[in-house]
């Protein structure tokens, strides 16, 4: 696809969340377009129009990374597919890898609606969804059938809600007996704010034997290929906790880090602060979390180096956040908000605008790249 086409992308997208998608609920909003991006994948002659106006990026980014060949380095994050019905539609607008969840061992509704909300002047959402799937067992059933016609693929799963936290291993060890056969990589979410003592979890001395189980399960699981194994943690960890989780993972030979979650947090906003209160709980995510989010990523890979893959996402809206992911320590990009307000013609634009900076850089390939700012700060 031409630049050229960029522009126009942009503006039509732009018009019809002004005009119309503003002014529908978020998640109401969400679940229509989504519907549509699913409708493009079933559909012969839209699915071909789609991936032709969506085509693949430039071959300079091509990235390997645990055990993928990808095309690129930017992918889904999770919670935009939740129940693994799309992951071909996302494809097509050309993400290079979708991570679907966060799945939980059990089925569950979530939280009480509204639960999604847009900060337009932040280009920010919060989110108190509460983990709604439909379970571990009913996901493994979809990705059973989608064989090798998808994606590469993430699984994200988490706790449920009413498992008592006395047997949350157990309910992650039943999700990942369910699913890790079925991904490219295995995610352990406990991270989320919207699950009651979800982030007690990230406390080293719970997360050890948690990823320890959920190790042995895959490996039980899956016993041909070693499926990679990462943990996804929140930004309002203080720094001394970040180096203990960094070192765990290392210590466990922890595939990767996925850096960051939603936070907390409402600080810094331009919006106003009743506006903010009036949303309620829950986490933030977007362009307020980008700052927090790179330097949680910073800390990781100074810490870690190339021992543990770390997967950046938090605040991303373009190329050049991408790029200061990668410079930062993160071999793989995510992003979800920004698809929110930049509309399908984001990845496109992200893909080209990436191509523009690696070859203005002194570097031959991302793989180089990854890490040169802090190894430059850290000689």
């Amino acid at each position: 696809m031409s630049a050229a086409r960029d522009p126009r992308d942009h503006r039509l997208y732009r018009l019809a969340y002004r005009t119309v998608l503003r002014r529908i609920d978020a998640e109401r909003a969400h679940h229509g377009a989504f519907a549509l991006i699913r409708l493009a994948a079933r559909v012969p002659g839209l699915r071909a129009a789609v991936a032709a106006r969506f085509a693949p990026p430039h071959p300079a980014l091509a990235v390997e990374a645990l055990g993928m060949r990808l095309p690129g380095p930017f992918g889904l994050a999770a919670g935009f597919d939740k129940n693994a019905v799309g992951v071909r539609g996302l494809a097509l607008l050309g993400f290079d890898f979708v991570e679907i969840g966060t799945v939980t061992g059990q089925p569950q509704p979530g939280n009480p609606t509204p639960r999604l909300f847009r900060v337009p002047t932040d280009r920010a959402l919060v989110n108190r969804m509460g983990f709604n799937n439909e379970g571990s067992a009913a996901v493994a059933a979809r990705l059973a059938a989608l064989g090798s016609d998808r994606p590469a693929l993430g699984v994200n799963i988490g706790k449920t809600k009413a498992v008592p936290e006395s047997d949350a291993v157990q309910d992650y060890v039943t999700s990942t007996e369910r699913l890790a056969r079925h991904a490219d990589y295995l995610v352990v979410n406990v991270s989320s704010p919207n699950t009651p003592g979800l982030r007690d979890l990230q406390a080293t001395s719970r997360l050890r034997p948690l990823l320890t189980a959920v190790r042995e399960a895959a490996d039980r699981s899956v016993p041909d290929r070693r499926v990679p194994l990462l943990v996804k943690i929140a930004p309002d960890l203080a720094d001394e906790d970040l180096d203990q989780v960094a070192d765990l993972a290392v210590a466990l030979g922890l595939d990767g880090i996925i850096a960051t979650n939603t936070t907390v947090s409402r600080e810094g906003l331009r919006a106003r602060p009743e506006a903010v209160a009036a949303l309620g709980a829950g986490g933030l995510s977007g362009a307020p979390l980008r700052e927090r989010s790179l330097a949680v990523l910073r800390r990781l890979y100074a810490r870690v180096g190339d021992r543990v893959t770390l997967i950046g996402v938090g605040g991303v809206e373009n190329a050049d956040d991408v790029w200061e992911r990668v410079l930062a320590g993160a071999t793989l990009v995510q992003g979800y908000s920004g698809f929110v307000y930049a509309g399908p013609g984001w990845t496109s634009a992200l893909h080209r605008g990436l191509a523009r900076r690696l070859a203005a850089s002194p570097h031959t390939t991302l793989a180089d790249a990854v890490g040169a700012d802090v190894r430059s700060s850290h000689p």
